[in-house]
């Protein structure tokens, strides 16, 4: 069996798709001014990124000991003149590339908090974990996807089809695909609560604080003793990601941990099995009354939709597990670079009529203003005076690129695991390490090497001193774009081709 990769081959080219006039007119100024190969070695450091940030300065490698300028880089000496940096965009449709490390880097997040290690004890390997998943409720009938049995239905059967006060029927025999620009659309859009919707994202964090604080109380319940003092008996971590539906609202998942009082690690008062109604409850539960927008408006109070599931990753019999430890870390990892689905190339209607509604009630809410406030609520930076400010809905236009969802997508309580922070960090370490070492032309000490990177007090040997100025964003010329997502594209091929030879050679991992 050929265990060579595919695209390494002289015969499979990279794939540009359908190229513009002026990409391809930038990829042959490419090979006529004989900088290809400078684009390609600026590519390979940035990690083919889509929109890399460009630098012009210098940095000097200081000896934190001595004082000694050891070596000494300029922007001047790179391939194509300047510095490239990557971007980091988390969002797979905004950069492919980087959004992948971040997947990378919340993957080793989840994982740590399940197994252990970088600092956290492997004895969390026993403690109860769940998976929930918090939904948003309904604000009118949408558009899905329906299977049975694998195989497409209906969307909105009806044996006695009617229609809404809007004369739309409230049936749908439409057998819709996942990609589908329908799907998650209102049946009927006059029916649909846009505004209600567009509230209930806004208010999402606040819903999401207030069910830590009841799921506390409820265990403190369970256990009878007061909520106050339930961190003498037991601690809860976790880790959860926002994921955008097609109708435009997050659902919320996250990885729930049961630590004893001493913290990571230490043994757990209760099993995973008597947690899912205690948390099922607690959510439940969680009640927030959203002030309304202007006087025209009404107060609305918010909660989680009825669909709350809860499912046993470890803490009871094998044979109760509902998904693996693995597959979580994956899910979490991968709806971390998931975005709003607002493409402005391809606008589906029921998400523009979110982006509009989120952009209308910041305006009615300084409305008013004698510093005509309300025309600058769309703002991407509004200017606002000081009492439309401190109004609830002040930034809502400024997050309508976004339907409304203000909060963080990926968060971790405090001692659930490691930071994403130190995992750069410990990244930044390791290529500074590589960098020492091949300039004084010694092999890597690979002991205690994790210990040596995830050290929060860690004394550098090198400091970096730099003078740096900003240039702009992006590739130079069109057809660098290009060239660069189609290398991320080969990237990520390599490494499913990877992943699949790891489960071939060792299919017990």
């Amino acid at each position: 069996m050929d265990t060579g990769f595919w695209g390494h081959s002289p015969d499979a080219p990279l794939d540009l798709g359908d190229l513009g006039p002026f990409e391809v007119q930038s990829i042959a100024s490419r090979l006529i001014d004989r900088t290809m190969p400078a684009l390609a070695d600026t590519l390979a450091r940035v990690g083919n990124c889509s929109h890399p940030v460009r630098l012009v300065g210098r940095s000097d490698v200081v000896n934190a000991r001595t004082g000694e300028i050891v070596e000494t880089f300029h922007s001047a000496d790179q391939p194509l003149g300047m510095l490239y940096k990557p971007c980091g965009n988390r969002r797979e449709d905004v950069c492919p590339a980087c959004s992948r490390v971040y997947a990378r880097d919340t993957f080793e997040l989840i994982s740590t908090g399940l197994h252990g290690g970088k600092g956290v004890p492997s004895t969390v390997a026993a403690n109860p974990l769940l998976f929930v998943t918090l939904t948003a409720p309904s604000f009118g009938t949408v558009h899905g996807v329906r299977e049975k049995d694998r195989r497409p239905q209906p969307c909105h059967p009806r044996s006695r089809a009617t229609v809404c006060r809007h004369g739309r029927s409230t049936a749908c025999w439409t057998r819709n695909e996942k990609d589908d620009a329908v799907v998650g659309a209102p049946l009927c859009p006059d029916c649909y609560d846009v505004d209600s919707a567009a509230v209930w994202q806004w208010f999402a964090p606040e819903l999401w604080r207030r069910f830590t604080i009841a799921l506390r109380r409820h265990l403190a319940a369970a256990l009878g003793v007061a909520a106050s003092g339930l961190k003498n008996h037991l601690r809860l971590e976790y880790a959860k990601v926002a994921e955008f539906q097609a109708r435009g609202l997050v659902h919320v998942h996250a990885l729930v941990r049961i630590d004893g009082p001493d913290g990571p690690g230490s043994p757990a008062p209760v099993p995973a099995a008597s947690l899912a109604d205690t948390i099922r409850t607690a959510a439940d539960s969680v009640r927030y009354t959203a002030p309304a927008v202007d006087n025209d408006d009404v107060d609305r109070v918010l909660r989680f939709g009825q669909q709350i599931d809860v499912r046993e990753v470890r803490g009871g019999t094998p044979a109760g597990q509902d998904v693996t430890a693995e597959q979580v870390a994956a899910y979490l990892a991968k709806y971390s670079t998931k975005s709003a689905g607002v493409d402005p190339a391809r606008p589906r209607p029921h998400l523009t009529a979110m982006t509009a509604a989120c952009r209308q009630l910041a305006a009615r809410a300084l409305t008013g203003c004698p510093f005509q406030c309300s025309e600058r609520a769309a703002d991407r930076h509004p200017s606002l005076c000081g009492d439309c400010s401190a109004t609830p809905y002040a930034l809502l236009g400024h997050w309508s690129s976004m339907l409304g969802f203000r909060g963080h997508f990926s968060t971790k309580s405090r001692r659930y695991s490691v930071t994403l922070g130190a995992l750069r960090r410990a990244r930044h370490r390791f290529q500074r390490l590589t960098a020492d070492a091949r300039r004084d032309g010694r092999t890597l000490d690979t002991r205690e090497l994790e210990a040596r990177l995830m050290a929060e007090d860690a004394e550098e040997a090198t400091l970096v001193v730099g003078s740096w100025t900003f240039e702009g964003s992006g590739w130079p010329r069109a057809g660098d774009k290009a060239l660069a997502d189609a290398a991320a594209s080969r990237a990520r091929e390599y490494a499913q081709w990877r992943k699949e030879q790891r489960t071939t050679h060792h299919p017990a991992r």
